[in-house]
């Protein structure tokens, strides 16, 4: 049986990236996947995603897609909240301040009003999975990336909270932490960046956002049914010094 199977998925920011190979990885083990994205995506080949607009900074935008998701298929089995950028690489005493609540506002508020959003659907089912996508700069520190560094770090323990607030509702909250992956945002970054950041991983390369999605696929999947409250790194050794 596929592990996902008639299960229904939301899944962010998959336009491109990671979320795409998740939405895409998701649909082959046998789940309904709606897509959110603000970039429209190129078609994907399986006929069981699809896509809705989604702004993940607007409460609005994110109770318009879960309305619609409910009145397509009754239901919400996962949520992964993978939408977020870089947006600047300045220090605290330098980034300019549009950038720091930019940041903010997709990497961090996105993941909080992605969960407000669909968990009294997951309570009233007594069952779900939440996925947030975090990073391994959520772990560690990084010089720079001020804005990003804290909005990562903060997914990480909104997950945490999460896991706790609402195993009780049987719902499961974990947070997946990326190393570097070749995805269209990290191949628009300073080359010197990405050289530093591969040498500082064991396995001295960059993953194929597939590796990384099936990490996703493993939380949000019934395998992981003893599974809340931990962060997954899937990083090549990056984080494990």
């Amino acid at each position: 049986m596929a592990r996902l199977d008639q299960k229904v998925a939301i899944v962010t920011g998959g336009a491109r990236g990671i979320g795409r190979a998740t939405a895409e990885l998701f649909a082959e083990e046998g789940a309904r996947v709606v897509v959110g994205d603000l970039r429209e995506p190129e078609p994907f080949d399986h006929p069981n995603i699809t896509f809705t607009p989604l702004d993940v900074t607007q409460l609005d935008s994110w109770q318009g897609l879960v309305d619609s998701v409910i009145a397509a298929h009754g239901r919400i089995d996962i949520l992964v909240n993978n939408a977020g950028l870089v947006g600047s690489y300045e220090a605290i005493a330098k980034i300019d301040l549009n950038d720091w609540h930019n940041i903010i506002a997709v990497n961090q508020t996105g993941v909080f009003y992605g969960m407000r959003s669909v968990l009294p659907t997951m309570q009233a089912q007594h069952a779900g999975s939440i996925v947030n996508v975090s990073s391994i700069w959520g772990i560690v520190g990084a010089a720079g990336v001020s804005a990003y560094q804290a909005s990562k770090a903060a997914v990480r323990m909104m997950s945490k909270n999460a896991a706790l607030s609402y195993v009780d509702d049987g719902i499961r909250v974990n947070s997946l932490h990326p190393g570097l992956a070749s995805t269209p945002m990290i191949d628009a970054q300073d080359e010197a960046i990405t050289a530093d950041v591969i040498a500082a991983t064991p396995m001295k390369r960059a993953a194929n956002p597939r590796e990384i999605a099936y990490g996703a696929l493993f939380l949000a999947s019934d395998e992981a049914s003893y599974v809340t409250g931990i962060e997954l790194p899937v990083d090549g050794g990056y984080t494990a010094p």
